[in-house]
């Protein structure tokens, strides 16, 4: 958990958002932006709407999955992936909430068979995915492979309390941001449906990560 003097910044960074629709971007490294992401906004969003098109996403990574991607990361010292492992594991914490955010995942149907470290890995990771979809507040759809819409990359839309805009976090390997910049927003927003119309129903998508589960072995 962030310290006073985090969550200050991180407080006033979402005012400056909120008030501005200010954009926050970071290159080659830690920023603002993630810190204000995971401490600020994804608690404390009443819906996370997630896409991503290459990786099972963050909020529902295991730890193992989580350790083979930060540790294969470009100069990744065993401290880093440490830092970075354990960071990522208490987001994941917010939907143990008694209150969690509606949390609505789309992810495309070739994360399930793309080979993060081995079968017992993959087997576990999707086994949670199974796990945590059976909560009321987690909905995971798979997206037929055809779907174009989503090749641009991952991004998250959170829908706020008390009326406060809808703020989205869009990621690159070069650059991330977050805005509550209405074009910005709207152009997401339209992402999404376009990439929500090649779902496949819960329990289809359920049904399909259970099949592809048992084909790694």
């Amino acid at each position: 958990m962030a310290g006073p003097a985090g969550r200050g910044m991180a407080a006033d960074v979402r005012c400056r958002f909120v008030e501005t629709g200010l954009r926050y971007s970071r290159r080659n490294g830690k920023s603002v932006f993630l810190f204000l992401w995971a401490e600020e906004i994804e608690p404390t969003a009443l819906v996370l709407r997630s896409w991503d098109p290459l990786l099972v996403p963050g909020l529902l990574q295991t730890e193992s999955y989580a350790r083979h991607l930060f540790t294969h990361g470009p100069r990744a010292t065993p401290d880093e992936v440490e830092e970075r492992v354990q960071a990522r594991m208490r987001r994941g914490q917010i939907l143990d909430k008694d209150d969690p955010p509606l949390l609505l995942v789309l992810i495309d149907e070739g994360v399930l068979h793309r080979r993060v470290n081995g079968s017992e890995v993959m087997r576990e990771q999707l086994g949670y995915l199974l796990e945590v979809a059976q909560r009321p507040a987690v909905s995971i759809q798979v997206v037929d492979s055809e779907c174009m819409s989503g090749l641009a990359g991952p991004f998250m839309i959170a829908e706020l309390p008390n009326g406060q805009p809808d703020i989205i976090h869009a990621d690159s390997p070069v650059q991330g941001q977050v805005t509550t910049d209405p074009i910005c927003v709207t152009s997401i927003w339209n992402r999404y449906e376009a990439i929500r119309r090649w779902a496949y129903p819960d329990h289809m998508s359920l049904k399909m990560i259970e099949e592809v589960r048992r084909e790694w072995i």
